[in-house]
């Protein structure tokens, strides 16, 4: 048994959340900007965090929703996912994106992962706040692989984390196996292998045992 961490925007997901919801408040350019420099370590997680929750103060709850609504899983990830859970591996996914938006791309494909943990956006009567809540604001993704590791009773060493930006270094760096996802030009240095595709991430997974070839 093991457990397989992904990211989820850039990752499991080629939407971006926080863009998808500048479009909604007139902001994505100013999101895009921001979501660039921070996946590319330019300017700290956190405060690239707080800056784009900051710019969609007072996006009506209608609007979010919906815009929550276009995030969708890249090409192959629901079937990856599925095959992951079938053959017992625990799937998470660790995200500094919204749940909301993870969500809905879940129940889109109707597949499910063992843990999410990821952000929210709070509102307040009937709009967004501009504020930011949950554990991977400040808190890292190698604080949260580690304490699933220890929830599930897995070594840390044999624990795999699949991401693509600078959040995900933590992750990447303690996990006993680092795929990149089109990793950006800070993070690929950090990853034992690249994939630009989840065929790719797939045969990676059964090169190194994680799952077995279909029909065994």
């Amino acid at each position: 048994m093991t457990v397989v961490a992904f990211d989820f925007d850039g990752t499991l997901s080629d939407s971006e959340m926080t863009v998808l919801l500048g479009d909604r408040r007139g902001v994505a350019d100013d999101m895009a900007e921001i979501t660039e420099r921070s996946m590319n370590d330019e300017i700290d997680y956190a405060e690239s965090l707080y800056q784009r929750a900051a710019l969609l103060e007072s996006l009506p709850k209608a609007e979010a929703d919906a815009a929550f609504d276009q995030v969708e899983l890249r090409e192959g990830a629901a079937d990856l996912i599925a095959e992951l859970n079938d053959a017992g591996v625990t799937t998470a996914i660790l995200t500094g994106g919204f749940e909301r938006g993870v969500a809905a791309a879940l129940e889109r494909e109707d597949v499910s992962v063992d843990h999410i943990v990821s952000n929210r956006l709070p509102m307040q009567d009937g709009e967004l706040t501009g504020a930011v809540e949950g554990p991977l604001i400040e808190g890292t993704k190698d604080d949260a692989l580690e304490d699933l590791a220890d929830d599930v009773g897995v070594d840390l060493a044999d624990t795999v984390a699949v991401g693509d930006g600078a959040n995900d270094l933590p992750m990447l760096e303690v996990a006993g196996l680092a795929i990149g996802f089109e990793p950006k030009p800070a993070v690929e240095p950090h990853c034992d292998v690249v994939v630009t595709s989840m065929a790719e991430a797939r045969e990676v997974l059964f090169e190194e045992g994680v799952l077995a070839e279909r029909g065994e």
